[in-house]
């Protein structure tokens, strides 16, 4: 990226051929969009990539100093974190031991031989988080927040989203032809002969595609009460016969009275399927899945091939990334709180985490001001808001109490074994949890991740360490970078509290109808004029889809408002000063967008409008902006720019 100035935006990012009032987007960041390329290692680049980049080398420095000390105590975060990445970035022993570290798990699945059998491998086979043909994981019950609930969703599909295998689209043709000869591919590799590879990919395309067209849509994944079916036993046993459930549960090892069967029809149709799908057809997927989970911790060639198809059809990267980020990424996944003790205690500083705190402040008084001036929100309704603001907790940077790996057994020369044994040891450890209320202190990521999150059912936000550096964030920034950046980014997520699905949400993370009727009515009526703008954007030939993005065009609309008020209040503190020309509301604006801007292949455009909640960058700008009042006045937009939106027009919720 361009070097960047004191106050933390470089003016000479802006394309001045471009008028603001038309495209901000583009204005604001367009000479980097025209003099920067993609490396060829990655399928977009841009401010979230670019930080990554820079907490992966930061991360690798760490592990380079583990690698060099002369002696580490066994179960240390030092001889754990660097066992771990020493076994993955042996390539010559893993091309040596070839398929080997999954033949036992292959094992199993030839070992079948009756429908007990195939039930006792799919249970085996859950508990190594191999998802075929659902997967499992423990979470909070949606409406009953303080207890963890054991739930069941749709599996055992290896392509991103239902549409690629039903749909006759161009794009979803060209991938799903191109994931048939990766099954072919990927068989050979583990010893199938070519017509045997032929015959089972069919096999897998039949059963995968029968899954697909009962899988919920991923639009519907954002509506709590279209995931939430509490069974009992009795009722889940009901719902499918086949199974024997009592001995599926003790198998792997739960002790539950009730579950969450997330979508009722998936399960019903795996019902059907255990008793008209044939032992051997079943084989032959659950084979495929093994291989398919396995293929990243072995040999060079299955690791090339996995990129062939996951790296460069479906995202269009051109090159694989170096081995050590690709097994770091490993290591943040087996060990990801071991990592983060060691990277927070060298690149985290104290008073990042004061600062961001304070602004916090800032922003609970800006929304509750936007609450109780609302005109269409009843009284009643607004309380119940304000409290569950209010009730919103904040993890900054890494968590008060680390997460303990004691047991988890990590060696220097078995890579694979090392992943299984961290799965099986983190399926226990979720396990465990069945027995205990939620703990409302958990991260459910780690502090070197670059991201910020919102969690409706425990109502708080997680800023972690990483992410809280520039483009972001910087200690020594202008304010109005700050506020625009990290400060749009927490305004966002503490929208996502009372967006189309947080909203659904009570302030105890309970899924509980807490409106009014006239105010929900309201509410969706103004959330469906975000809808229809977005799906308007059209990007390499195909439209955006609204409903699935809602959420996250609510939050970025709200978070630039409420970030926006929350600068008021400080510079009506601080006091005004121009910089670089630029008016502080001005600065502001830019700061927003060097935090969204991005560069990406056609391939992972067209995945990310397919399969991702998150429009493209260019909408995630000019889209909000162009319902900003607060926008037009920094940038004098006027009747006639394309950026103008009759008032009538505009989008505007809280």
């Amino acid at each position: 990226m361009a070097k960047r100035t004191s106050w933390g935006f470089d003016p000479k990012l802006i394309d001045t051929s471009v008028r603001p009032q038309d495209d901000f987007y583009h204005y604001a960041v367009g000479t980097w969009l025209k003099n920067t390329k993609i490396p060829e290692s990655e399928s977009r680049w841009g401010s979230f990539q670019v930080l990554r980049l820079k907490t992966a080398k930061q991360l690798h420095t760490l592990l380079k100093e583990t690698e060099a000390l002369k002696k580490v105590t066994p179960g240390t975060p030092e001889q754990m974190v660097r066992d771990m990445f020493r076994s993955g970035m042996d390539m010559k022993r893993r091309n040596a031991l070839g398929t080997a570290p999954m033949e036992p798990v292959r094992k199993k699945v030839a070992s079948i031989k009756n429908q007990e059998d195939l039930q006792r491998v799919i249970a085996e086979l859950d508990r190594l988080g191999v998802a075929a043909p659902w997967s499992l994981y423990i979470d909070q019950d949606m409406k009953n927040a303080d207890r963890y609930q054991l739930q069941f969703f749709q599996g055992g599909m290896g392509l991103p989203e239902r549409d690629y295998y039903l749909k006759q689209d161009a794009e979803q043709v060209r991938v799903r032809t191109a994931y048939e000869a990766h099954i072919e591919a990927i068989l050979k590799l583990a010893g199938y002969k070519a017509d045997t590879a032929r015959e089972a990919r069919a096999t897998i395309m039949q059963i995968e595609t029968r899954l697909a067209k009962v899988a919920l849509k991923r639009e519907d994944f954002r509506d709590p009460e279209k995931t939430y079916h509490k069974h009992t036993i009795p009722a889940l046993a009901k719902l499918a016969p086949a199974v024997d459930w009592p001995l599926y549960l003790k198998r792997i090892g739960a002790e539950v009275r009730d579950v969450n069967v997330i979508v009722p029809k998936f399960m019903e149709e795996v019902n059907a399927m255990l008793a008209d799908v044939s032992l051997e057809d079943w084989k032959t997927y659950l084979d495929w899945h093994v291989i398919s989970d396995f293929s990243g911790m072995l040999s060079s060639k299955f690791v090339n091939q996995n990129f062939e198809f996951y790296g460069k059809v479906l995202s269009g990267a051109q090159k694989m990334q170096p081995l050590w980020r690709r097994v770091l990424g490993t290591v943040n996944g087996v060990a990801g709180e071991l990592v983060g003790q060691m990277y927070v205690k060298k690149y985290f500083s104290p008073e990042a985490k004061k600062k961001v705190l304070m602004m916090f402040a800032d922003f609970t008084t800006a929304y509750e001001a936007r609450i109780r001036a609302l005109d269409w929100m009843t009284p009643p309704t607004k309380k119940k808001a304000i409290a569950k603001l209010h009730a919103m907790t904040r993890k900054i940077g890494y968590p008060d109490k680390w997460r303990s790996y004691k047991g988890l057994v990590i060696r220097p020369d078995d890579y694979a074994g090392n992943i299984l044994r961290a799965g099986e040891f983190e399926f226990k450890r979720a396990l465990r949890k069945l027995a205990k209320p939620v703990d409302r202190t958990e991260w459910y990521d780690y502090p070197q991740t670059v991201n910020a999150f919102y969690s409706p059912s425990f109502n708080d936000m997680l800023f972690p360490a990483a992410f809280l550096q520039h483009p972001f964030f910087e200690l020594t920034a202008d304010d109005a970078f700050n506020y625009g950046a990290v400060g749009m980014a927490i305004g966002h997520e503490m929208t996502h509290g009372f967006d189309n699905q947080g909203a659904l949400y009570d302030l105890r993370g309970n899924v509980k109808n807490w409106w009014l009727p006239e105010d929900k009515k309201r509410f969706e009526a103004k959330a469906q004029v975000i809808k229809k703008q977005f799906d308007a954007f059209v990007v390499e030939g195909l439209n955006v889809n609204g409903k699935l993005t809602l959420g996250e065009n609510i939050a970025d609309l709200g978070g630039l408002l409420i970030a926006y008020d929350a600068y008021q209040l400080l510079l009506a503190r601080t006091g005004r000063t121009n910089i670089d020309g630029f008016t502080p509301e001005q600065r502001f604006f830019l700061a927003y967008v060097l935090s969204e801007h991005e560069l990406s292949r056609p391939e992972a455009r067209k995945l990310q409008i397919l399969t991702n909640e998150h429009a493209p960058s260019v909408c995630r700008v000019n889209g909000p902006l162009s319902n900003m009042t607060e926008f037009y006045e920094a940038w004098g937009v006027k009747k006639g720019d394309k950026l103008y939106k009759d008032p009538a027009k505009r989008a505007k919720i809280w």
